[in-house]
């Protein structure tokens, strides 16, 4: 695409006199080639002003900045690097979400769940589909790694452009509050959008539970404010949620309810919880259909009535839905049963953040017969302020709480710790340092009728411990320590 065609999607922008083939956008100087148009993005800790120099003389036709920078090529003015990268993106990458059926998720909890049901649902429907979140991007059969719960406007338009080219009809995606708020999703043309629950997390980029939710409020108000009854637009809100009272004021969406403590489009009633799956009724447009999920637990009911819901609005037949939802044995790390022929269940969930470490404790009070075992810490550099509220929730609902590090990245483990324990004076719970041992304990003094949850990294491979990514699968470390008992 000719450099003046690109620039034209932005306003107040004078032309430059030289008109180069642009045949790439980035905004990574590591990853700049002939032709390549370099924006340059301020970081937290890198501005990409900084390295204007170098991507032209790795052969960059042109410079998007906010201040000049010294180098020959053209160099267009923007007040917003962001803003333009993802104007740009959308228009060089000739607007690909404009051809897909495009949901979008947010919300504390859950996010991860919804979206591998929805994904599943459409999968079985004959749908090809794509999925971007916290545990890698799909693209048809093609799955690569992701970073970041919500990749950056060039990259996501990008992966958009390349879904459109395998033929991808609908993509599902987990919308971060992060990447809301930074603008990381500007541009993208949601047909859906869903909010699952919202809880304290994240206070310390967000500072305010009410900032928290203004920033997920914004995937609503993207919907945008007109109606095009060929391709309407719908916002599938848990009403059991009081935020969803403020954020369906945001939206001029079609509102789509779902709950379990109030009646609303999609309800859930006559629940019925065991170690095996849950059981329940469900009140839809079609009527009353009794269903029965082999996820566990009150939580699990919420997301899969929010899946029902985005999907059904999609058109897919309610018979189809049900059949998909009962055969869904669950996602990876999201209350995960590890086997290795002990005789007592050993469950490993992402929750890290009080309020899902709550539900699951809870929804393990259903079938536990004796003790409870809960290995949980918290993430290093991250809100500090869910510490002691975690460690007091792990003694609230487990007979043994055992403390142990997560993910301490730069700060001292043993602090973090420290923070948790402040929560919990004269309570009773142990402290191991090492995650590993921390397991291997927990798992030696389990007995049958007892049960072990292994919180807070779920799915995820490695530890991060200073600068130092480790190979840490806490699946893989409780059936060592399983194997090790005998």
């Amino acid at each position: 695409m000719k450099l003046h065609t690109l620039l034209k999607v932005l306003p107040l922008i004078k032309q430059p006199n030289e008109n180069p083939e642009v045949i790439e956008i980035v905004q990574d100087n590591r990853k700049v080639t002939k032709g390549s148009l370099f924006i340059c993005i301020k970081g937290l800790t890198v501005d990409g002003h900084t390295f204007a120099k170098e991507a032209e003389e790795k052969g960059a036709v042109a410079i998007v900045a906010e201040h000049p920078v010294d180098v020959t090529i053209p160099v267009i003015i923007v007040k917003n690097t962001k803003r333009a990268m993802a104007i740009l993106a959308d228009a060089f990458y000739e607007q690909p979400t404009k051809k897909l059926h495009l949901i979008g998720i947010t919300g504390t909890n859950g996010k991860t769940t919804t979206s591998h049901l929805i994904d599943q649902i459409f999968r079985d429907a004959g749908k090809v589909t794509g999925l971007i979140g916290t545990m890698y991007i799909k693209m048809a059969e093609q799955i690569l790694d992701t970073k970041n719960t919500t990749p950056d406007s060039m990259t996501l338009q990008k992966t958009f452009k390349q879904m459109v080219d395998l033929n991808v009809d609908s993509a599902i995606m987990e919308v971060s509050s992060h990447a809301l708020d930074q603008g990381r999703v500007m541009g993208c043309d949601y047909d859906i959008a869903v909010f699952t629950n919202l809880t304290q997390d994240h206070l310390d980029y967000h500072h305010t539970m009410e900032e928290y939710r203004r920033a997920k409020s914004l995937l609503f108000s993207q919907l945008g404010n007109t109606y095009d009854h060929n391709r309407p637009k719908f916002a599938v809100l848990n009403t059991d949620d009081p935020a969803s009272e403020k954020i369906q004021k945001e939206t001029a969406a079609h509102i789509i309810s779902y709950g379990i403590d109030h009646e609303t489009d999609f309800y859930a009633k006559n629940i019925e919880i065991s170690a095996k799956g849950t059981t329940f009724t469900l009140k839809s447009p079609e009527g009353e259909h009794v269903l029965h999920i082999q996820l566990i637990g009150k939580f699990s009911i919420y997301n899969v009535l929010a899946a029902i819901a985005a999907a059904y609005v999609s058109n897919i037949p309610m018979e189809q839905i049900i059949h998909s939802i009962e055969s869904i044995k669950g996602v990876a790390g999201r209350f995960e049963l590890v086997h290795g022929g002990q005789d007592f269940p050993i469950i490993v969930d992402y929750s890290h953040t009080p309020d899902s470490l709550e539900n699951v404790l809870k929804t393990i009070q259903h079938f536990a017969k004796k003790r409870v075992f809960v290995i949980v810490g918290c993430g290093g550099d991250r809100d500090k302020t869910k510490r002691p509220i975690m460690a007091q929730i792990a003694c609230q609902y487990a007979s043994d709480p055992i403390f142990t590090s997560d993910n301490p990245r730069s700060e001292d483990p043993v602090q973090i710790l420290k923070d948790m324990e402040a929560g919990v004076t004269g309570k009773n719970y142990q402290t191991i340092v090492d995650r590993r041992e921390a397991i291997f304990y927990g798992i030696k003094q389990a007995k049958s009728g007892d049960v072990v949850l292994i919180a807070g990294k779920g799915h995820e491979t490695y530890q991060q411990i200073g600068d130092q990514i480790l190979e840490f699968d806490d699946r893989v470390v409780a059936l060592e320590a399983v194997k090790e008992n005998g």
